[in-house]
């Protein structure tokens, strides 16, 4: 006897994603009404993963993701930068790491998360939801969409965070529909913001809370920060704009904006929080660089924390973030200066400063003197003279690019 077929279930529906796409859905239809024949392959992005319990080498999952409360991964420590591609089938309206209810860290341990160029980096939605990001650099992210946003009255914390090189149609970082980002050591870093608005902007009852900031050579519409429509924006400690600039035009970008009822931009900011930033006023005596080229010679190390070195060198060490914010010191030797002139011009101190010296850093020596400065952006090391300031008897002076410090006599 013959056996009825049956016909199977329809698979479950896929879960619910951050945007539903109607317009997605029909380009589907329209595209599988086409002839096998006439369609052309395309780049297929893996599955969306739903509470991953492993991670990539990097320390965080590198294919789409999404969490919520059921999670047993609820922290990520990064070991290495996270690369975060772009796909043809899954991009623009999402985000590459979703994060729907729960609370969730990611201590980026100074490593970058890159990408992806076509949507979101990170997005965190609804009251239940909170992301802490510690010491991570985001860049390259953005494409139609913000670069990391946070909605519908989640939380977002970010402590000592990079942004930097993201180009994004919406803004860098957002708070939207009642949102609370918390954004503590952060700076931004030749972004840009390719729609109308500001860089970092909060919306619709949200309240963006920013403690100690720097925001440079970035580009946006209408400002760097943008309450609008109800959001607000509280600012405190130091806040430093430098060369930010209008979209596509050379002129200079208005550095707060607040537009629409309700909307509030508060600056409890400090000018004295950003002393150590402050240009000293110029030496009368004219300062004189080394004529001898800098050689790539080994730089050796003599370690030492900064609280060590000052009590071992009498030197003071500033930064606008504070000593604890990600920058470190350490003396040098002559084979670590690494430049036979400066050596033989009798050099009294050497210090190299690196780490996160961009927020302003002030070095003062126990001898009055002059300081040149070798750039380590540049190899060999550029030498270049610096202006400096004698202050009870100490040579003062102020960087905010990572190199060598040594003071000479007069």
């Amino acid at each position: 006897k013959k056996k009825k077929k049956t016909t199977p279930p329809p698979p479950p529906p896929p879960p619910h994603f951050l945007i539903k796409s109607v317009l997605l859905c029909f380009l589907l239809t329209v595209f599988l009404a086409i002839p096998v024949q006439s369609q052309t392959a395309t780049p297929t992005a893996p599955a969306r993963l739903t509470n991953p319990t492993s991670v990539s080498a990097c320390g965080l999952p590198t294919t789409w993701a999404q969490f919520n409360d059921s999670a047993t991964v609820t922290t990520f420590n990064m070991t290495a930068d996270c690369i975060f591609n772009s796909w043809a089938t899954e991009g623009g309206a999402f985000a590459f790491l979703y994060f729907s209810s729960g609370a969730f860290t990611i201590n980026g341990n100074g490593h970058s998360i890159i990408g992806p160029s076509n949507s979101s980096v990170i997005v965190v939605q609804n009251a239940n939801a909170t992301l802490n990001l510690n010491n991570v650099i985001i860049q390259g992210g953005g494409g139609v969409s913000t670069t990391v946003a946070a909605t519908d009255s989640a939380t977002l914390n970010a402590s000592d965070v990079i942004f930097r090189n993201n180009t994004a149609a919406g803004a860098i970082v957002l708070g939207i529909s009642n949102a609370q980002i918390t954004l503590e050591n952060v700076q931004f870093l030749d972004n840009r913001r390719t729609d109308s608005g500001g860089l970092v902007a909060s919306d619709s009852g949200s309240l963006v809370v920013i403690t100690n900031g720097a925001f440079r050579r970035n580009a946006a519409s209408r400002s760097v920060l943008d309450a609008v429509d109800g959001g607000r924006i509280q600012l405190a400690g130091c806040m430093i704009f430098d060369s930010n600039t209008q979209l596509d035009d050379a002129t200079p970008l208005s550095d707060q904006t607040s537009t629409g009822s309700g909307s509030e931009l508060i600056d409890n900011s400090s000018q004295a929080a950003c002393l150590a930033l402050t240009p000293r006023p110029k030496r009368k005596k004219e300062e004189k660089a080394p004529t001898a080229a800098p050689t790539s010679t080994p730089r050796p190390q003599i370690a030492a924390t900064h609280v060590a070195l000052q009590a071992a060198t009498g030197a003071t060490f500033r930064t606008a973030f504070g000593l604890d914010s990600g920058v470190h010191f350490r003396q040098l030797d002559g084979a670590g200066i690494g430049v036979q002139s400066i050596i033989d011009a009798g050099y009294l101190e050497a210090f190299d400063v690196y780490g996160y010296v961009e927020q302003g850093v002030e070095v003062c020596f126990p001898q009055i003197g002059r300081v040149i400065f070798l750039d380590a952006r540049t190899m060999p090391r550029a030498i270049t003279p610096l202006e400096s300031t004698v202050v009870n008897g100490m040579t003062c002076v102020s960087i905010n690019n990572p190199g060598s410090l040594v003071l000479l006599p007069n």
